[in-house]
C-alpha cells in the first residue's frame, strides 16, 4: 500500500480526552475515532490489525475441533426470560422494543440463543460433543466508559459455547479451551496468564481468567513471577488427547495465579518471597464450566445411551476481540508510539523512501515494494513528499515491527537499511538480502 493512497489520518498531539496509551495511541496513529462514548468507528489501520487478530482467533479455535456460526446482535427478551437473566443482567444491558412492541435487547453474550440453537437440532448423544462459536459485536451499556477500545460499550468479542454429555466431556472441552487460548494469545506476541476468577452474571464454579500483565490493567492481581516464563512454543497439542491437554493446563495453573476478586493471602504467602509479585492485569479473555444451568431451564436435553433424557452439560469461553488491540499495544509500546509484534501487525514492514522524485531511489522503492509483494509480504511505502524526520516519526507511531530506508547515498553502495522496530538496530545490506531476511522472519505468522 501506498501511503499516498491511503487513509492514515494521524495526529501530532495527544489527545486530551486519552488517559492510558493505548488510547493515545490508537487515536494519534489514526487507528480509531470515537463516534459517541464508548463509541467508535475502526479506520483502515485499525480494521486491519482487528481482523488479523480476528484471523488468528478463527485458526486456533478451528484448530481445537471448534465449529464457527454467526448469532445475531439483537436478540429476543423471551429467551432471556426463560434463562431467569433477563431481569438480573441489570443497566449494562440495552433494552429495545421493535414496532410490533416486542421485546428485544443489543446481546451482550449468548449463552441462551446459542441453547436455543441447540435444543432445537440436537436431541442425542451421538451428536456430542458440539462445540460451536462466533465472533461478534456486543453492547454493555458502561456506566463510565473509558480508556477507549479497552473499556467501550461496544465491541468485538469471540464467544464459544461446549455441549457434552456428562461433567468429565465438559470439562475436557475447559481444558481445550484453556490450551487453545494459551497458543492464540502467544501467537500474538502476548504473554497472558491463566487465573482463577469470579464467575460473575455468567454463572458456574469453574472459570479462569486470562490475564496480559500491564500497569493500566483494572485489575489488582497476584501471582508466582515462574508463571510468566511459561510457553507452549511449537509443541504439537492432540486436542482429542484427555490426559495431554490437562497436563498442559496443570502446568499453566499450579504455580498461583489470581485477580484480586479469588486472591487467598494464606495460599499466597507459600509462595517464595523472590517469587511473589503484585501488579495489575488486563483481562483479555474468560472460560467457563456451568453444568446445566442454561440447559436445564431451556430444556436443552439429549437422550443417554441408557435411553434417558438429560440436560447437557455446557460451558462458555470468550476472547475481547477488539479489547485485545488495546492490550497488545499496553504491552507493546515505547514513547515514540506502539510496537506491534509480527503477528498482528497491520504491515509487515514500511519502506522509507529518503528523496521522493530521485529515480534510483524511486525505482529501488518500486522494486523492493514488487519484491515483498510477490513474498506475500504488502508493505506500507511512505511515498510521500516530506522531509525524512517526519516519515521516520510516523512509521514509529504506528508501529510497523520493520523498517526500509532507501537513499541515494546507500543505493550508491548497493545497500538499504533494514531497521527493527523493537530494538532499533539497523543494519546495510542489499535489496534482495532484506527481502530475504524478512521472509524468513515472517514464515512462522
Amino acid at each position: 500500500m501506498r501511503l499516498t493512497r491511503y487513509f492514515l489520518p494521524v495526529l501530532k498531539e495527544n489527545p486530551a480526552e486519552a488517559q492510558i496509551a493505548s488510547h493515545r495511541l490508537m487515536l494519534r496513529a489514526g487507528m480509531i475515532r470515537q463516534q459517541a462514548a464508548g463509541i467508535y468507528s475502526w479506520l483502515p489501520l485499525g480494521y486491519r490489525v482487528l481482523r488479523r487478530i480476528e484471523q488468528i482467533v478463527h485458526e486456533e479455535q478451528q484448530r481445537a475441533g471448534h465449529i464457527p456460526l454467526l448469532m445475531p446482535t439483537l436478540q429476543p427478551a423471551d429467551l432471556w426470560r426463560e434463562s431467569g437473566r433477563y431481569d438480573d443482567y441489570g443497566k449494562e444491558m440495552l433494552r429495545i422494543r421493535d414496532r410490533q412492541d416486542r421485546d428485544l435487547l443489543y446481546g451482550p453474550t449468548n449463552e441462551e440463543m446459542i441453547t436455543d440453537i441447540f435444543r432445537a437440532h440436537v436431541g442425542s448423544y451421538k451428536d456430542l460433543p458440539l462445540t460451536l462459536y462466533h465472533i461478534q459485536w456486543k453492547f454493555r451499556d458502561e456506566m463510565r466508559p473509558r480508556f477507549g477500545v479497552m473499556r467501550g460499550r461496544e465491541f468485538l468479542m469471540k464467544d464459544g459455547y461446549n455441549f457434552d454429555i456428562d461433567r468429565d466431556a465438559a470439562l475436557h472441552a475447559y481444558n481445550r479451551h484453556m490450551v487453545s487460548y494459551l497458543r492464540t494469545y502467544e501467537r500474538m506476541g502476548l504473554t497472558a496468564i491463566p487465573m482463577r476468577a469470579a464467575s460473575g452474571p455468567i454463572g458456574g464454579d469453574d472459570t479462569h481468567e486470562f490475564l496480559v500483565l500491564a500497569a493500566t490493567g483494572e485489575s489488582e492481581v497476584f501471582y508466582d513471577d515462574r508463571v510468566t516464563a511459561l510457553k507452549l512454543g511449537a509443541r504439537a497439542i492432540d486436542y482429542d488427547d484427555r490426559d495431554q491437554v490437562a497436563a498442559v493446563c496443570r502446568e499453566f495453573t499450579t504455580l498461583y495465579a489470581r485477580t484480586d476478586e479469588t486472591h487467598d493471602p494464606a495460599v499466597f504467602e507459600t509462595v517464595p518471597e523472590a517469587h511473589r509479585k503484585v501488579g495489575r492485569g488486563i483481562e483479555v479473555g474468560q472460560i467457563f464450566y456451568f453444568s446445566t444451568k442454561y440447559s436445564e431451564p431451556m430444556g436443552a436435553f439429549v437422550t443417554n445411551a441408557a435411553g434417558e433424557r438429560v440436560p447437557v452439560h455446557m460451558g462458555s469461553h470468550g476472547i475481547g476481540v477488539s479489547r485485545l488491540v488495546g492490550a497488545i499495544i499496553e504491552a507493546s509500546h515505547d514513547d515514540r508510539g506502539i510496537v506491534w509484534p509480527e503477528g498482528v501487525t497491520p504491515f509487515p514492514v514500511g519502506i522509507v523512501n529518503l528523496k521522493q522524485g530521485d529515480g534510483a531511489a524511486d525505482a529501488a522503492c518500486a522494486g523492493l515494494y514488487a519484491a515483498l509483494t510477490a513474498r506475500g509480504l504488502e508493505p506500507l511505502y511512505d511515498d510521500r513528499d516530506e522531509r525524512a524526520g517526519a516519515k521516520f516519526a510516523t512509521m514509529d507511531l504506528i508501529g510497523l515491527p520493520w523498517r526500509i530506508t532507501v537513499g541515494p547515498r546507500g543505493l550508491a553502495a548497493g545497500k538499504v537499511e533494514l531497521t527493527c522496530r523493537r530494538t532499533g538496530d539497523g543494519e546495510e545490506m542489499s535489496p534482495e538480502a532484506a527481502v530475504d531476511r524478512l521472509a524468513g522472519i515472517y514464515a512462522g505468522h
